[in-house]
């Protein structure tokens, strides 16, 4: 038995995508790794997808930011062909420095038909993390040019990166984020924020959905009500999910190895439940 076909197409789940930014209540945007994430993930009912990058290159076996712009783009599309849901995807920091970069990954993402894309204005260099203001808005307006000469709502978010890489400094990422929203993105994105007050702040300041990763670090916000009550619109976990699955089997390891035992298998989900739930 295979699984059903998607049927929808990928104007059907950009205007999708774009509608749940707009429906003025906040949703969580679930972050897969795979193929089988992601139908578990749509069976257990959330209305969109979003992928990890991260995710993605620890189910090939690499650290962080080692796949390139190809491996990217196809586990998206492996994603994305798993369900009907909207999937955006994580594409880092546009797979290179230039603006003609970044057009490039968004042409490529709207033709593999995904109906959303995360840009970050981290540099992936640890002598300097951030991009330059400037440059760092080059950049998106690049991304948005792309966006608009297509004829599908490809929502573009657009990632200030700045407390990811220790510059705690809200006024930058703020006037970051009100650039990026000039140039045209769709959703805005400052991980790393901790305090209720910071993210207060940066919502009263901008005139965009706002998303919020959870589980990258520990903040006063802890629950959708929590953001719900500040403003926020999209919740996302990034590698969060993948690394509480990997998290269990690393357990599982260990316990075999340490103790010879397999107590971990008590609290595995039942095969049948498991097999079940990839039932068409």
């Amino acid at each position: 038995m295979t699984a059903a076909a998607p049927t929808k197409t990928a104007m059907e789940k950009a205007m999708a995508l774009k509608a749940l930014h707009q429906q003025g209540k906040t949703f969580i945007i679930a972050n897969p790794w795979d193929r089988g994430s992601a139908r578990l993930l749509a069976k257990a009912g959330f209305p969109a997808l979003a992928t990890t990058s991260a995710g993605c290159d620890f189910a090939r076996g690499q650290m962080n930011g080692e796949s390139g712009r190809d491996a990217i783009l196809d586990n998206a599309v492996e994603i994305d062909r798993a369900t009907d849901l909207p999937v955006s995807a994580d594409l880092e920091h546009g797979y290179g420095d230039a603006p003609e970069d970044v057009a490039e990954t968004i042409r490529r993402a709207i033709a593999a038909g995904l109906a959303g894309g995360s840009i970050e204005d981290s540099t992936g260099k640890s002598a300097q993390p951030i991009y330059g203001f400037e440059h760092a808005v080059e950049r998106i307006r690049a991304a948005v040019a792309v966006v608009k000469a297509q004829p599908v709502p490809f929502q573009l978010v657009a990632r200030a990166e700045n407390y990811l890489h220790g510059r705690r400094d809200l006024g930058d990422t703020i006037r970051r984020l009100q650039a990026f929203q000039e140039a045209g993105a769709d959703v805005l994105y400052a991980p790393g924020l901790t305090t209720r007050d910071e993210l207060k702040t940066l919502i009263r300041e901008v005139d965009r959905p706002v998303n919020v990763v959870m589980g990258l670090v520990t903040a006063e916000f802890t629950t959708v009500a929590d953001l719900a009550a500040l403003g926020v619109v999209r919740i996302s976990l990034g590698s969060a999910l993948a690394r509480a699955a990997y998290g269990a089997l690393m357990d599982a390891a260990r316990e075999m190895r340490a103790q010879g035992s397999f107590a971990f298998a008590d609290a595995a989900v039942p095969f049948r439940d498991i097999n079940n739930s990839f039932a068409p």
